[in-house]
């Protein structure tokens, strides 16, 4: 994928690092102290300080950063490249303005308006707050874990992310959202794999989009994001972690239907027909 020198993105929060406080002897030691002072005729000020240590800053090595700023930069320009295809789509085919989502840059755990997230259950939008979440670590996983290599393996995560926000706009995450509380579990587990079914046809719309009209993908890069769509099929994590496949539990589908569903969209690069993962298991 040819990124380098292109258009990137305002749209990026890094919180990376940002570092919680540190509470000396813990929360309620520092509670206790407080009060003593308080009764001890302290003033406001230092009482201030007490109950607002300062944010404990951690050194990165010069090597390491400057690789964490090369991923922001393409994070950065793959999110640009997600709002002009999706800025041209979206007024064309739905009659509605996109607005584009944020993407946040964490390190470890993030706090969302869905949440608090570990870095462990990867990449995720939060319809609530329309941001992407994303803890970079997660490519070194990819690579190395699920056998992903590949700067358009990592640009497929974020489109499929992408996708969801596209889905939010269109009112399709409240819909189904709000029909969690009337299904069991194992159906509700069917919806969510056609919701994500459904996000991975509008990845491959975005591929299509970006490969025919903006010339900046080949073979070799599409090639990647099937690696990348197979690798975390429900039933090869399943197959990986446990030794054996439940489809019952699947929540994303399985590696073929994750590969067929994008190539599907990439084929197309149709988004009306995004409904289709709903309606059919074949397109």
């Amino acid at each position: 994928m040819r990124w380098e020198g292109r258009r990137q993105s305002k749209n990026v929060e890094d919180r990376r690092n940002i570092a919680g406080p540190v509470m000396v002897g813990g929360g309620l030691f520092t509670i206790l102290i407080m009060i003593v002072m308080m009764f001890l005729g302290a003033p406001p000020e230092q009482l201030a300080k007490i109950a607002a240590p300062p944010v404990q800053q951690q050194r990165v090595p010069q090597q390491q950063q400057q690789a964490d700023d090369e991923m922001k930069q393409f994070v950065s320009v793959v999110l640009a490249d997600n709002e002009d295809v999706w800025g041209r789509l979206f007024p064309q085919h739905f009659q509605g303005r996109y607005a584009p989502p944020t993407l946040v840059l964490f390190t470890g755990r993030v706090q969302s308006a869905c949440g608090l997230a570990s870095a462990a259950a990867g990449p995720f939008y939060c319809p609530l707050d329309k941001k992407v979440y994303i803890d970079l670590a997660f490519y070194d996983e990819l690579k190395r874990r699920f056998g992903a290599p590949g700067d358009f393996a990592q640009a497929y995560v974020i489109a499929h992310e992408i996708g969801h926000h596209v889905q939010n706009l269109l009112g399709i995450s409240e819909k189904v959202q709000s029909m969690r509380p009337r299904l069991s579990e194992k159906d509700y587990n069917k919806l969510s794999v056609r919701m994500e079914l459904q996000a991975d046809f509008l990845a491959g719309v975005w591929a299509h989009h970006v490969a025919r009209y903006a010339g900046i993908v080949d073979e070799d890069d599409i090639r990647e994001a099937v690696n990348a769509a197979a690798a975390i099929g429900d039933d090869r994590i399943q197959k990986q972690s446990q030794g054996y496949v439940v489809p019952d539990a699947f929540t994303h589908g399985s590696s073929e239907q994750r590969v067929r569903w994008f190539l599907y969209g990439l084929k197309e690069g149709n988004p009306e027909l995004m409904d289709r993962a709903f309606e059919v298991d074949n397109p």
